[in-house]
């Protein structure tokens, strides 16, 4: 499984980081349009949407929200916003599980899906169109990647204490202590060594600050995948990735932060 994890990764990370550095503002939209769109997918299945003709229209009214909000970029930072506060409402959902399990059923589930998507995406134009904006988004993902790498060696190696047995009985806190330490001294040394975020400004402890926080919406973020998946009695939410499941199961933590660190970056 670990083999597949680091072969799956190997291959993907590549594709991103061109993305992100080699193409035009447009064409980096429409290829993580369409990625967000495999998220989408996933998130419907969840729903309840699996005939393909609901599935086609469910995706096509996403679609042509993204191509309206293209056209329309006063509407980005509300919609940042919106994705803020929606994201704080699934904190909390976490927190409350099994209880409030109720809100991840049927058209509920389906429009939030719609929501974190288009928040999402429109997060990731926002920021790759500020100064420094492919590095900042490199940033951030190594940001994701090195908390999830390091809670899972720190916790098959040191874990004891459960975080959240109701929701995901497998996190420990010393996972998720072991992947901040992580990703604070690799994003900390990118901070350091990279012009482009050297040259922002920024002191250590903004970019501290912002490791830590946004370190901890990731840990919320995957926590919620888990109990959205717990409650539909599924293990993982698609076979796209060979060892790391679906779409949804790679961006969960993504999905969670890339709003507030939009919002960061605009006004930060």
């Amino acid at each position: 499984m670990l083999k597949l994890r680091i072969l799956s990764a190997l291959v993907a990370a590549p594709l991103v980081l061109a993305s992100i550095f080699l193409l035009p503002l447009p064409w980096f939209a429409f290829v993580f349009g369409v990625l967000a769109g495999l998220a989408l997918f996933e998130f419907g299945r969840l729903a309840g949407i699996e005939t393909p003709a609901r599935i086609a229209l469910y995706l096509t009214g996403c679609g042509a929200l993204a191509l309206l909000l293209w056209f329309v970029p006063e509407a980005w930072l509300p919609l940042l916003a919106g994705g803020v506060v929606l994201w704080l409402l699934g904190f909390v959902i976490v927190l409350r599980f099994p209880a409030s399990s109720h809100w991840l059923d049927g058209a509920k589930l389906g429009w939030a899906g719609y929501a974190v998507i288009l928040s999402a995406w429109v997060s990731l134009v926002v920021v790759r169109d500020a100064p420094g904006g492919s590095w900042l988004l490199v940033w951030l993902f190594i940001l994701v990647w090195g908390a999830d790498i390091g809670a899972y060696f720190a916790g098959r190696a040191f874990g004891r204490r459960k975080l959240a047995v109701r929701v995901s009985p497998g996190k420990t806190w010393e996972g998720v202590a072991g992947g901040m330490m992580l990703a604070l001294a690799a994003c900390l040394a990118m901070a350091v060594l990279v012009p482009a975020l050297a040259e922002q400004g920024r002191s250590l402890a903004q970019w501290t600050v912002w490791v830590l926080v946004l370190g901890g919406i990731s840990v919320f973020g995957d926590l919620f995948e888990s109990a959205l998946k717990r409650h539909h009695g599924v293990k993982d939410s698609g076979t796209m990735f060979p060892g790391h499941g679906g779409m949804l199961d790679r961006v969960d933590s993504v999905l969670a932060v890339l709003p507030f660190f939009a919002v960061a970056v605009t006004y930060g």
